[in-house]
């Protein structure tokens, strides 16, 4: 595929090495304009022609070249890179050109495979519920545009909600679902249903208490249950006593939450719904919004899941609760011993994937494969292009990206230092999506150090997981001797913080203090823990100092099983329970072996184990035999007594017989627990041995 790269200096505003940067990329000297969106813009237009890919090094025009490609009729993709705020504007600009020949190979990457889809349907049927003072305002606003309906929590201003939409009354409101399938039920907390009545007064002229006002709702602590209410209204059957704490329910494509605390509370919030409480201008944004949320709309699906390696839980027994405990958005459940994803709620932050011990959640936007390529295309660039001690700053498309920019900007007026030129910005669709295997895979490809950015948009659990996560890989990093190999998580909440927290760490590594590591050639594997088995072994395999084992902080997703071997019976119950095969049995010999490379640490062992002789080790064994499996715990066979075939152990048999020695089903047949199951049965099934009458006789 051929491709062309075009560089622009931004008006003289930052240094360019046009000979460096094309030789880094394999395309021969590049030709840098100033003013590539003015005075030179027919070497952009003159490069459209015949290139399968044009790659640009400009998004602040980024618009300008788009409208200039379709007037031209041009069909080769547009990419557009931004090195103006990432590197050129920076203190350091001059030593830049290795970080932008980097930016501009990602760039040239083909575009990942597309993932499959999840689609919503909405109608613009919206329900604002609250107290009637707010709602009703806001639906007289949203009548001509939204399918409106009202659900007033208390009885105020009923009078003048009208017929205009559909109007209910209750309490206790309760929501559930996403863009285009909600369901609200609530309780009918009053007779007097609000859809049917049709505000003619005569329920309030006939009640003799009073108890009706012209908010038609029954005050019921005054009502004397007359039932002159009733009577009055007839046939229109708008009041019903026996409707009081009924349940009802009715299903919508939008919720407008008016209460004073929102229904939901979860972080990520469900597409379509919108709870400003009694903020306006939160409101008037919730309506512009919602306006826009009518018709068809699809997103990706971000998540796959392996059901058979899911460490959740096993015959009920509790296991790895790490991706429930940590979504944001409450769309992961437990159904029995796997995990339920529910892809409409999800929102793609990736968090699940990344505490996932075994893998079973994967993230798929982009695959872990695709993000691979650009981390090893980034790394392999910068030092083609004489880069040295990069360090690759991973962080959010959106708000990480704008702070990039910003301190960019800032940069340039000399108000801040910039972005150090070691430091390679990796725009992620979400920062909690990228973990353990593919930090480690960056630094294997020859990163010094990663760092995560957090804007303060992140959920605070999400930011709890990346520390510990970064806790255990460092862990593994620092046990294998690579002193100066650091992972960051990084805290700003605007751009001068994002300057300090740079410069500190930029500055903190010595050249002679990291060993140098050759860079690795494996691929990023689809499978989480084969990913990380390539980046430990090519650690591992180049160390400063080798390790056979590294012991880790508990909760860590490696780890060995200890056994009390005189509390296990063999019963080999942990291996049914095992979702990864690291227990197993031998079928020849009453054997229980262990492969600790296939150790998740979840537990499910342990809490299976009726004995209750194991128990969880985090650590990280090296070498060829953490790969196979060793014989942790092994027993004499025991013969049944009449067949004389192996059917158990001698622990396990003897550990029944003093067990069951007491129990009715065995008393006076205790040496039917001695026997195989197929000898059992057959002494079950022989008649009692009966008393003749010659005995008698002979007695």
């Amino acid at each position: 595929m051929s491709q062309k790269t075009r560089i622009c200096n931004c008006n003289n505003t930052m240094p360019m090495d046009g000979i460096a940067i094309g030789k880094a990329l394999g395309e021969g000297p590049l030709p840098v304009a100033s003013q590539l969106c003015r005075r030179e813009v027919n070497q952009y237009l003159q490069t459209l022609d015949g290139a399968d890919r044009v790659v640009i090094a400009c998004t602040q025009e980024e618009p300008l070249f788009r409208e200039l490609a379709e007037m031209k009729s041009a069909v080769s993709p547009l990419r557009f890179v931004n090195l103006r705020e990432t590197s050129g504007w920076s203190e350091e600009s001059r030593q830049t050109t290795p970080k932008m020949a980097a930016l501009l190979a990602a760039a040239s990457l083909p575009d990942p495979e597309p993932v499959p889809e999840v689609e919503y349907q909405s109608e613009g049927r919206v329900l604002l519920l609250g107290p009637a003072r707010r709602v009703l305002s806001w639906a007289r606003k949203l009548e001509r545009q939204l399918q409106v309906s009202v659900l007033l929590t208390d009885g105020d201003d009923a009078a003048i909600a009208g017929h205009s939409w559909p109007t209910f009354s209750g309490s206790a409101p309760r929501v559930q679902g996403w863009l285009g399938a909600f369901k609200v039920s609530w309780q009918q907390s009053n007779p007097v249903d609000l859809e049917l009545c049709t505000r003619c007064n005569a329920c309030v002229k006939a009640c003799p208490e009073g108890a009706i006002s012209l908010a038609y709702q029954v005050d019921l602590d005054a009502c004397r249950s007359h039932r002159d209410c009733v009577a009055a209204c007839g046939a229109v059957a708008a009041i019903d006593f026996d409707r009081v704490e009924r349940d009802r329910s009715a299903e919508f494509d939008l919720v407008f939450d008016f209460g004073d605390a929102p229904l939901l509370r979860m972080h990520q919030l469900p597409q379509g719904y919108f709870g400003p409480g009694t903020d306006e201008a939160s409101a008037a944004l919730a309506a512009m919004q919602m306006l826009e949320l009518v018709g068809t709309f699809s997103k990706p699906r971000f998540f796959q899941y392996k059901e058979s390696i899911c460490a959740h839980s096993r015959s009920m027994q509790p296991g790895c609760n790490a991706c429930i405990d940590i979504c944001s958005a409450e769309a992961i459940s437990s159904v029995g011993d796997h995990i339920k994803v529910s892809p409409q709620l999800c929102a793609g932050c990736g968090a699940c994937t990344t505490v996932c011990p075994s893998g079973a959640l994967t993230y798929a936007w982009p695959r872990a494969p695709d993000f691979g390529e650009r981390l090893r295309t980034v790394l392999a660039t910068y030092a083609r292009a004489g880069g040295a001690r990069p360090t690759l700053l991973m962080h959010s498309d959106e708000e990480g990206s704008a702070l990039v920019r910003e301190l960019g900007q800032l940069a340039a007026a000399g108000a801040a230092r910039g972005l150090p030129a070691r430091v390679l910005p990796l725009p992620v669709h979400h920062v909690a999506s990228v973990g353990m295997d593919l930090w480690l895979a960056a630094v294997a490809y020859g990163a010094v150090d990663v760092a995560v950015l957090a804007t303060g948009c992140e959920a605070p659990q999400y930011l709890d997981a990346l520390a510990e996560q970064m806790t255990f890989a460092q862990a593994i990093i620092d046990g294998l001797g690579y002193a100066g190999v650091k992972l960051h998580l990084l805290r700003a909440r605007d751009a001068a913080e994002l300057d300090r927290e740079l410069q500190r760490f930029a500055a903190s590594v010595s050249i002679h203090a990291v060993p140098v590591l050759p860079a690795a050639t494996f691929h990023v594997a689809a499978a989480k823990r084969e990913t990380l088995d390539f980046a430990i072994t090519h650690l591992a395999r180049h160390a400063p100092t080798p390790q056979d084992c590294i012991a880790l902080p508990k909760g860590a997703p490696f780890g060995a099983i200890e056994i009390d071997t005189g509390k296990c019976t063999l019963c080999m119950a942990c291996v049914g329970a095992c979702p990864e095969s690291a227990l197993t049995d031998n079928p020849q010999a009453p054997q229980l072996r262990f492969t600790e490379t296939n150790c998740v640490q979840c537990g499910l062992c342990v809490h299976t184990c009726p004995e209750q002789a194991l128990g969880l080790q985090p650590r990280l064994a090296l070498g060829a035999s953490a790969k196979q499996a060793r014989v942790i715990n092994e027993a004499q066979p025991y013969h049944c007594i009449k067949c004389q075939k192996p059917f158990g152990t001698l622990q396990m048999v003897e550990n029944m017989v003093n067990k069951l020695a007491g129990h009715g089903a065995f008393s006076g047949n205790l040496d039917r627990i001695r026997m195989c199951p197929d000898c059992r049965v057959i002494d079950m099934m022989q008649p009692e041995k009966e008393v003749s009458i010659f005995e008698v006789k002979r007695q």
